[in-house]
């Protein structure tokens, strides 16, 4: 039997890893500040918690997979397997404003999301396996030709020779996890995901001139992770009446060093010679998970209402901007200054049915929202990244 269940779920994550990766690759944002850090973060949220905007490590519900907090999955029931999917479309605008003038820049997106399941081992224990984003990169945009008597800081002015910058990047990081969760007694549960995480951060800089004479400079940044990141979950749940009860949940990872090298390529080119020199850097174990600590509550009248709340830390701030080294000359590019911030997360959510058990299917419908708030985990130009508000 256990034998059986392995190739089961092996087979399963093996089928989703595959295609998904593909899609993946396509990413789901044109946002530019995902050219920083290790992108813009994911949201690990599926089913009933991303209904109520990323709230679920303080909920602990049967027929629901709740990846926030693996101490839950041990409320699976005997009679049920899960599989969930989900797909995600997005509208942005951005708008740059600047001494030329302003201009803005509208991208609609769809990708694959995720996709989750779970069941129950044996009596007091469940399992979950999926795969989720942690990250996404994806952005292209340019800057308006300018004289180089912009650009530079001499005089040049019977030069007419104009520059352009293309900033291009993509990739992210997946997520392929198993978990488990174990009910020590009807309150209290316990749990933990362990989650292989690969992926490629790639960006592009490439700068030209409308003069054949003059060098084309082009930087080329990218990084292969792959490491293995550790959830551990413990869940309460405190009956306050025939009514009421509450559910209190705690949640905890690790942070450490993801393993990569970061590289970055330098090429100069002169259209006119038709030579290129290119310059190879590296930075060594530059990037590193954050310590993340998440607490949640949850209030439940009947089966009528469901309100939750939830606050999440990540110590990004332990992570240093990238410091690039020439291996032949030891020449740096960049510095080792602090580039990140420690993220504060917190979310709001509820669920409200009129009759979970009624007969018709307008009673039996779940209605769900929420909103939250989040501070960036980014730090650009010395100035903090933008907040996040979500409804």
């Amino acid at each position: 039997m256990k034998k059986s269940v392995f190739s089961f779920i092996t087979t399963i994550t093996l089928l989703l890893t595959f295609p998904v990766a593909s899609l993946y690759a396509q990413g789901d944002t044109s946002s530019p500040y995902s050219q920083y850090g290790v992108g813009l973060l994911g949201d690990q949220s599926v089913g009933m918690s991303r209904g109520m905007n990323g709230v679920g490590i303080g909920l602990k519900e049967q027929g629901q997979v709740n990846y926030l907090n693996p101490a839950t999955y041990s409320q699976i029931d005997s009679t049920t397997f899960i599989f969930d999917v989900a797909m995600t479309m997005q509208t942005a605008n951005f708008r740059e404003s600047t001494a030329q003038g302003s201009r803005s820049l509208n991208s609609r997106d769809a990708c694959f999301e995720y996709a989750v399941a779970s069941f129950r081992v044996r009596k007091h224990l469940g399992m979950s396996f999926g795969i989720l984003p942690y990250s996404v990169v994806g952005y292209e945009y340019s800057t308006k030709p300018r004289t180089v008597n912009d650009y530079v800081q001499y005089p040049m002015t019977e030069n007419k020779t104009t520059v352009s910058t293309q900033n291009t990047g993509a990739g992210g990081l997946r997520m392929v996890y198993i978990g488990a969760g174990w009910a020590i007694s009807n309150r209290l549960s316990v749990g933990a995901n362990v989650n292989y995480m690969w992926g490629t951060l790639d960006n592009y800089l490439v700068t030209t001139y409308t003069d054949s004479y003059v060098k084309s400079l082009s930087r080329y940044y990218t990084a292969t992770i792959s490491t293995v990141k550790l959830d551990f979950g413990v869940s309460y749940s405190l009956p306050l009446n025939k009514d009421n009860q509450l559910t209190m949940g705690l949640t905890y990872s690790p942070g450490y060093g993801m393993g990569a090298s970061p590289r970055c390529e330098v090429v100069t080119s002169n259209a006119q010679s038709a030579v290129n020199d290119t310059t190879q850097y590296k930075a060594h174990n530059a990037l590193r998970l954050p310590t993340s600590i998440g607490a949640g509550l949850s209030w439940k009248h009947k089966d009528k209402w469901i309100v939750g709340l939830d606050y999440t830390y990540q110590g990004w701030s332990k992570m240093k901007a990238v410091d690039y080294v020439n291996g032949k000359t030891g020449q740096k590019m960049g510095d080792d200054t602090d580039g990140f911030n420690d993220r504060h997360k917190i979310n709001v959510g509820a669920q409200y049915c009129r009759n979970a058990s009624g007969r018709s299917f307008g009673e039996r419908i779940r209605y769900r929202f929420g909103a939250g708030y989040s501070t960036s985990y980014l730090k650009i130009n010395d100035q903090k990244g933008p907040r996040e508000i979500s409804l």
